[in-house]
């Protein structure tokens, strides 16, 4: 299609899409949750939500549920697991996510050791009960891949009958903090070795302000692509949002069907009270239809100790729009 007409196309397509979500939806009063990044979000099938974030001491996780977007931050906290005294999972307890795979609910988070708090692993917790408010959360073990380095942000999709795991990991050389690694699943918690992939690592100018990083992978499939977000750099103002994307009928294990953005989509607008955006999810709204990404940042760019001491990473929402050619539209120059 023409530029011009695929211009015209979109601005109708996203006139029509702004007054139809106008009518329908209830405006989001951010933050949805104060002091919890890299915020997760799972919408339920009765349209109820349960959500799930890192908590600012680095020391448990907890769960939280309304049936209202707008109700997560007077919802009561339910603390679910908390850090051990000892040995692996004894300190910085990071970015847990919850899913339901095959029946059980599974929590996946990166953890570090009590006596070594930097050598951050994978883990993951895991609840047979319907509802993982309810139940018994057990232990799962580590996830382990082929490379015992630095490893974080676990999360996990289904497409076409496969499962597959998206990870954080720092490459054996220790050239840069992380990159990200895609795998068939075997089970919940373990991955075929031999089908571990590259996707993207920190090289652009924008990944690699303060630390070399590509963390925080967000899985959302639409429109005949498999789009991937992901976040890169320092914590701090700096943090900002990529994109990657390859055809829904690509061999995902193949790095050639992978396409990435050189430039962020997401990224820090002073003139907004935007910082350090970032480490996002994708869920339905209330009305089961609109795309909503939920992410972190702060409100102010100095910060308050350092990038980790600092709590306020808020959880918040904005509603996500489609251009004409299928792809995200961030609404980057806008307030949520």
């Amino acid at each position: 299609m023409p530029s011009f007409l695929s211009a015209v196309a979109f601005i109708l397509l996203a006139s029509c899409s702004f007054s139809s979500l106008a009518a329908a939806m209830p405006p989001i009063d951010n933050p949805i949750v104060v002091q919890r990044a890299d915020p997760w979000l799972v919408r339920h099938d009765d349209g109820c939500y349960t959500f799930i974030g890192t908590s600012p001491k680095f020391d448990e996780i907890e769960l939280r549920q309304a049936c209202r977007l707008n109700d997560l931050k007077i919802a009561e906290p339910k603390i679910i697991w908390r850090k051990k005294t000892a040995g692996p999972m004894g300190n910085h307890i990071w970015a847990p996510e919850l899913h339901r795979i095959d029946g059980s609910w599974y929590i996946y988070f990166a953890a570090g050791d009590a006596d070594d708090q930097w050598r951050i692993r994978m883990y993951a917790l895991k609840n047979a009960a319907s509802n993982p408010m309810e139940g018994e959360w057990t232990e799962a073990g580590q996830i382990k891949t082929p490379v015992d380095s630095f490893s974080l942000d676990a999360t996990t999709f289904e497409h076409k009958g496969e499962r597959y795991l998206i990870w954080a990991q720092q490459d054996a050389a220790r050239t840069y903090n992380s990159a990200l690694w895609l795998a068939r699943m075997t089970s919940p918690t373990t991955i075929d070795f031999d089908t571990v992939t590259l996707l993207t690592e920190p090289s652009l100018d924008w990944e690699t302000a303060g630390y070399k990083v590509n963390e925080g992978a967000a899985v959302i499939i639409r429109h005949g692509r498999v789009l991937i977000t992901y976040s890169a750099s320092a914590t701090d103002d700096r943090y900002a949002m990529g994109l990657l994307w390859a055809d829904e009928n690509a061999d995902l294990l193949d790095p050639a069907s992978w396409h990435k953005k050189k430039e962020p989509v997401f990224t820090t607008r002073a003139e907004l009270g935007r910082y350090g955006p970032g480490h996002n999810s994708f869920v339905k709204a209330e009305d089961g239809i609109t795309d909503l990404m939920i992410y972190h940042s702060r409100d102010y760019q100095k910060l308050r100790g350092s990038a980790l001491s600092d709590p306020n990473r808020h959880a918040r929402a904005r509603v996500i729009f489609w251009d004409a050619e299928g792809f995200p539209v961030f609404r980057q120059n806008e307030s949520d």
